[in-house]
């Protein structure tokens, strides 16, 4: 068949592009756009074999191959197929498994089955090779991508570049097409600025109650210090130390033989949506407990629209995933007078409307993390985008509590 097929190792491309640009192979180190990324490879590989393009394989790591933001927008492109191996954790480190194993099966079965003419291969791993033979076998045109190497040596298997038909380099000049390095500021991966939704909510003072009890009861020191790079290279936080007892500590002060003098005059819990601390009764209110649910809300026929949805148009920007719930949860919702005691119960979110909120956010790969790493700035960053897609179905401009 006269056409041609790319396969990609995006780990190899994107951390041999983050040495050459940034200096360390840290992904977090570098930002990628990615229509234009595949772009440039479908060009390229079209020039290169004179032969139209048929597909994109995206080979890449993921926890608990969970599709992360990048991999959702990667494939409802055009001609773009992303296929998921696993991301584990060992010594500190993230490390890919099942993705060599995956593109040597797809480069043998779509040279057995004379899918292409040519296959261009984008790695540096060896344990392509005999997949590389296999396919020359078969009578299939084998090119081999490197990307240009930060210091001018390979950066592939030297039996990989011995057996390919045609090799080029992705040099600097075309990298910075689609990749660019971010400023350095002293740490591996800096941290974005805080959008002015984000800030409002944490920006809620802390109670006169809470204030008291934290004054109490002494800040532990982290037990770990921050660990090593996360799956793209972004750099992990210790817990913070917390100056309120979580549920788990109130019941050890509660269990037979605590003492009592240990036990907060006034125990305060952290509610789930406001940074400060706040007195959590046992139960929700009554206009809270009566709040609907978006599966209630929600009939067999929309959550199907929603799961089409989800696969094709939502990005998974942790601030999108937000207002996609509390559109829907608005547009569902039939007694509207529950759209106005939610808005004043800002920056609080009723505790069964935020667990199923986060449950959805994890469909994105933004909470699913195999070590429970839950990242603090993706929770606030999806409820103030549910605060903000509340706030333009109100009218009301949710301004920082306290002023």
């Amino acid at each position: 068949m006269d056409r041609c097929i790319v396969l990609v190792d995006a780990g190899y491309l994107l951390g041999a592009a983050a040495s050459l640009l940034a200096g360390e192979p840290s992904r977090s180190r570098i930002t990628v756009d990615h229509t234009a990324l595949i772009q440039g490879l479908r060009e390229r590989a079209e020039s290169d074999t004179q032969q139209p393009l048929l597909r994109i394989y995206w080979f890449d790591g993921a926890p608990d191959r969970v599709p992360q933001p990048e991999h959702r927008r990667l494939r409802v492109m055009p001609r773009v197929t992303v296929r998921l191996g696993a991301l584990t954790r060992s010594d500190g480190r993230w490390a890919q498994k099942g993705v060599d194993a995956a593109m040597h099966a797809e480069l043998t079965e779509l040279a057995r089955n004379r899918a292409c003419s040519d296959v261009v291969l984008v790695t540096g791993d060896g344990d392509l090779l005999p997949g590389m033979m296999a396919a020359k076998e078969h009578g299939v045109a084998v090119h081999l991508w490197a990307v240009q190497a930060a210091d001018g040596d390979y950066n592939q298997s030297e039996d990989l570049v011995a057996e390919a038909d045609e090799r080029r380099v992705l040099d600097r000049t075309w990298i910075t097409r689609a990749v660019r390095a971010k400023e350095h500021t002293g740490v591996c991966a800096p941290q974005p600025a805080p959008r002015p939704e984000i800030a409002a909510i944490l920006s809620a003072p802390l109670p006169e109650s809470a204030l008291a009890a934290a004054a109490e009861r002494p800040a532990p020191q982290p037990q770990h210090p921050a660990a090593g790079a996360g799956q793209n290279g972004g750099e992990e936080r210790a817990p913070a130390a917390k100056g309120v007892p979580t549920p788990k500590d109130l019941a050890a002060l509660r269990a037979p033989g605590a003492q009592s003098a240990q036990q907060p005059a006034s125990a305060t819990l952290r509610w789930s949506s406001d940074k400060g601390w706040v007195d959590r009764p046992t139960a929700e209110p009554p206009e809270a407990a009566s709040m609907p649910t978006l599966a209630q809300l929600t009939t067999a026929e929309q959550r199907w629209a929603d799961r089409e949805e989800d696969i094709t148009t939502v990005g998974g920007d942790p601030f999108e995933v937000g207002q996609v719930f509390a559109r829907r949860w608005v547009e569902r919702l039939g007694d509207q007078s529950h759209l106005q005691k939610l808005s004043g119960m800002y920056p609080r979110i009723p505790h069964r409307v935020d667990g199923e909120l986060l449950r959805y956010a994890a469909r994105f790969g933004l909470l699913a993390h195999k070590d429970d790493q839950i990242d603090e700035r993706d929770r606030y960053a999806i409820r103030a985008g549910f605060w903000k897609e509340i706030g333009v179905r109100t009218g009301v401009e949710h301004a920082p509590v306290g002023e």
